[in-house]
């Protein structure tokens, strides 16, 4: 296989999937960095603690990446999903399947991962998300790991499956493309939320209340999309969920908690050092909610909060000033 994206967690997927036995080529478009890592056998910058495996070859040449594998595992950030597919759809061979462990929604358009892949590839290539609750460290030094690999095509999301499955790692098929990405999506806006609340001291009760109410709204939207409930309650959806809000190996987490300081967004990413998915997210998120009618004040005040327009204790005044409801509206 050919995992598309040298960051974090497609460096760790790369790693994963060597350690299993898989000739695997792990590329980035930066030719320093990409031979560096090569020579070092090691990603220094994002996960010096996980050695490359013997079959695990770091490039920086995307044609090769592609003609050379049998199917592609696309782990760029989100917002570069439709550059890196436009740019490497002259090379695709008919029926070579194409996997995304991207999480986000395009910027603008609202599309969701496998909506962005069908625009540019059509239906002819196979496609499957993949998607649960992983930190990219623990999944590259071999912790238990658990995803889900989400196709409408099942022959497809078991080949991805069987790929990844094993040396504790589990991976879960599902056909509910709907639900495993705007899961994936929309957690980060939370986890932003709950960074915001415990920068300002507000105690593990508004984070557990703050958790709850950011799956209602999550399972608001996905029921607009179609999503499956139980998808929503699943690894994709509540297990991500909870992963992001309660560990500081979040940056969207650390977004918040930064943020609460004083910092501005730039300030914050910066410090971060990494792409902050949940910033491009919420708009979008938000964007989409209110185009189907949905309800969702959490990612409402988040995306308040990132444009500027209030701070974190006016939002955290603004949810907590919300009136009464039945708790299933």
């Amino acid at each position: 296989m050919a995992v598309l994206g040298a960051g974090s967690f497609g460096t760790a997927l790369a790693v994963h999937l060597a350690r299993r036995g898989s000739p695997t080529l792990l590329w980035g478009r930066d030719v320093a960095k990409m031979q560096a890592m090569q020579d070092a056998r090691v990603n220094a910058q994002y996960l010096p603690d996980c050695a490359f495996p013997v079959k695990l070859t770091a490039i920086s040449d995307l044609q090769l990446a592609v003609t050379s594998a049998e199917d592609l595992l696309i782990s760029t950030p989100s917002h570069t999903l439709r550059e890196t597919l436009t740019t490497l759809k002259p090379w695709l061979r008919p029926g070579q399947g194409v996997a995304c462990a991207c999480k986000g929604l395009e910027p603008q358009s609202g599309k969701l991962v496998h909506e962005v892949i069908e625009d540019v590839l059509g239906t002819a290539h196979p496609l499957a998300v993949v998607s649960g609750p992983t930190f990219a460290k623990e999944l590259g030094i071999g912790l238990p790991t658990a995803v889900t690999v989400a196709s409408t095509d099942e022959a497809f999301a078991a080949k991805i499956a069987d790929r990844l499955h094993g040396d504790g790692f589990r991976a879960y098929t599902a056909d509910d493309l709907p639900g495993v990405e705007i899961g994936g999506a929309a957690k980060n806006v939370m986890a932003i939320c709950v960074g915001l609340a415990d920068g300002l001291s507000l105690g593990a009760n508004t984070r557990a209340a703050i958790i709850t109410r950011g799956l209602a709204e999550i399972m608001r939207l996905g029921e607009a999309l179609g999503a499956k409930p139980e998808t929503l309650m699943g690894l994709s959806g509540m297990g991500d969920l909870v992963l992001t809000c309660t560990d500081n190996q979040s940056r969207n987490r650390r977004m918040g908690l930064l943020l609460a300081e004083g910092k501005t967004v730039p300030e914050a990413i910066a410090e971060i050092k990494q792409v902050v998915e949940g910033v491009k997210a919420a708009p979008e998120v938000l964007r989409l909610a209110r185009r189907l009618g949905v309800d969702m004040p959490i990612t409402d005040a988040v995306t308040r909060v990132l444009s500027g327009e209030i701070t974190p204790v006016e939002a955290v005044r603004v949810l907590a000033m919300r009136p009464k409801k039945a708790e299933s509206e």
